[in-house]
């Protein structure tokens, strides 16, 4: 068993902490500045975020809004678009599963990571 006092850790803010890597999944400790947002993103996983300390206002691609404080659970489907507005200082948990989620560079071939980056490369030259 592993524990980890979330509400006692200190304030890092752009120093997210990964507390458990997993094939099952990943938790990530994220601290946000009042002010600051993680702009619109997806991830390949499936994601739960919980709001520990503070305030953030979660808006997602179809424009449903929530204002989340402590002990409010938000989930996402994998590829789900989001933003996350930190309102005040704020402490998160991320949760994402399985880690790492299907499409995932960390779940490719060198092969398919190399044949990516050059149809990125074809379509920026």
């Amino acid at each position: 068993m592993n524990t980890w006092d979330l509400k006692r850790l200190d304030f890092r803010p752009h120093h997210p902490e990964i507390l458990s890597s997993t094939a099952e999944g990943r938790a990530i400790v994220l601290d946000l500045p009042a002010g600051e947002r993680l702009q619109d993103h997806q991830v390949h996983e499936g994601a739960w975020i919980t709001v520990v300390h503070g305030e953030v206002r979660i808006v997602t691609h179809t424009g449903q809004t929530i204002d989340a404080q402590p002990g409010i659970l938000v989930q996402f489907a994998p590829q789900e678009r989001h933003e996350v507005n930190a309102l005040t200082d704020a402490r998160l948990l991320l949760l994402l599963t399985p880690w790492p989620g299907a499409g995932h560079p960390g779940t490719m071939t060198l092969e398919q990571k190399t044949d990516v980056r050059t149809r990125a490369a074809q379509r920026t030259g």
